[in-house]
């Protein structure tokens, strides 16, 4: 079990103080800058808007178009750099430092919340604590993350504390490897590899009883984030097989398809499926968006039902997640891996102009769910038709299956071995709301732990 929770350190009480009062000052100070002075703040404020606007612009369009929208971005920037410099009373140097001050309040908060990855790493990972494994096993994919595995040595690694490595190779029955490997009596079954790779091996070890390792050695690795694991630390990620902490995690599953992180379909399925899209990922998504997202572009033939019972027979993206993504400010991790549930994501543009633009302002934002097109929910199951084959874009690897596409929550989770000095919690987990920031720094002053003190 994990330790009980402690009372917060004198220096947290005194940071949550100051927190806060750094941002009231930055308050003030502002206030007072737009009484003297409010013409030219409502000119900056206006040239900010215009560089927002033709950036999204720039975004959704191609041609002449793109390009009028990156010369008036860049004017619009030109024009709320010379209109801060050119102010009386140095104001650059006031901006800058307010900016230096709300910077500082939120190291401060974060601090005093006991968020920060360096308290995280200095208190016990939370989980059920197990002993070392006496028979594990690692499967590699050489290939995956542009060569991790060879690149740090895992064979090698492996072999020095005493884990069987199993180098998974080109022509073989992955699968099958895997499960044949596991009937051989291991206590451990690992995957250093993509997203894809460790949903393979999470299937074999739910059904098997067995615990897994995440190993990040593939290029994205975010199934490894929302664990709370260090995706750089590829090697340190190899002490699970010693003394370590357990967590269950959840594992979803479309028409037979084990996945771990999510399913796409609409837009990312047809940026994935983009032959370029490998080599310059970046590049083809940009390229891309404006073609899928444009102001005459159709949605894709999805059909699904909304949770309150409406049909629905088109969308430009549906995301289905194993566990739902953190809310607003937060979607790029998930909160928690053993919900139950699966979080679903749609969005139609409509038919009007701009309608891809603003959508991308909101999100941009931190707040899609500001697009009238843009619905978000939690289910155990659902299910998508359409009247022909549907391109899914499944933990990043694209294929194409015929409908209906029935997606769910697996009856039997899997268990996930962490190492001891692993932090335990994904980015959305660590994220608080304002309200709920306040709240816990009023609780550290008065010196009460916080969700995180072991």
């Amino acid at each position: 079990m994990s330790a009980p929770l402690t009372r917060p350190s004198v220096s947290r009480r005194v940071a949550a103080v100051a927190a806060p009062l750094l941002l009231l000052v930055v308050i003030v100070v502002t206030l007072v800058r737009i009484a003297a002075d409010p013409l030219r703040v409502l000119l900056e404020l206006l040239l900010l808007v215009v560089f927002i606007a033709a950036a999204w612009f720039a975004l959704t369009r191609t041609g002449v178009k793109r390009a009028t929208a990156v010369v008036v971005a860049m004017v619009a920037a030109v024009g709320v750099i010379v209109a801060v410099v050119g102010a009386a009373g140095h104001p650059f140097v006031s901006v800058l430092l307010r900016l230096v001050a709300l910077g500082a309040a939120v190291v401060l908060a974060d601090y005093a919340l006991g968020t920060t990855a360096t308290a995280l790493e200095r208190s016990e990972t939370p989980g059920t604590p197990v002993p070392a494994a006496t028979r594990g096993v690692l499967f590699m994919n050489l290939k995956s993350g542009d060569g991790k595995a060879e690149r740090f040595h895992l064979v090698d690694e492996c072999k020095r504390r005493g884990i069987k490595p199993v180098v998974l190779e080109a022509g073989m029955d992955w699968l099958q490897t895997v499960r044949d490997e596991a009937a051989t009596g291991v206590d451990v079954l690992g995957m250093a590899g993509g997203d894809g790779s460790q949903a393979m091996v999470g299937t074999v070890a739910a059904e098997l009883g067995l615990p897994m390792v995440v190993v990040p050695a593939g290029t994205r690795n975010h199934l490894a984030l929302d664990l709370g694991l260090d995706r750089d630390d590829v090697v340190g990620a190899l002490d699970a097989y010693g003394e370590a902490v357990e967590k269950t995690m959840d594992l979803a599953d479309l028409n037979g398809h084990v996945f771990v992180n999510n399913v796409s379909l609409g837009v990312y399925a047809a940026i994935v499926r983009s032959p370029d899209y490998r080599d310059a990922k970046v590049d083809t998504t940009l390229a891309t968006l404006p073609k899928v997202l444009g102001p005459d572009t159709e949605p894709f033939d999805l059909r699904f039902t909304s949770p309150d019972g409406s049909e629905h027979h088109g969308a430009h993206l549906i995301q289905i997640s194993n566990n739902p993504y953190g809310t607003a400010g937060a979607r790029s991790s998930r909160p928690r891996m053993d919900t139950h549930q699966l979080g679903v994501v749609t969005l139609v543009l409509g038919g009007q102009a701009g309608g891809a633009a603003s959508f991308l302002a909101a999100a941009a934002a931190g707040h899609p769910e500001r697009f009238a097109g843009f619905s978000s929910w939690t289910t155990p199951i659902f299910e998508v038709t359409s009247g022909g084959p549907i391109d899914v874009g499944l933990d990043g690897e694209t294929m194409v299956i015929d409908p209906p596409l029935r997606l769910s929550i697996r009856s039997v989770p899997v268990r996930v071995r962490l190492p001891t000095h692993a932090i335990g919690y994904s980015p959305a987990a660590r994220k608080r709301g304002w309200a709920e920031a306040m709240d816990e720094l009023w609780q550290v002053i008065l010196g009460r732990p916080t969700d995180f003190d072991t």
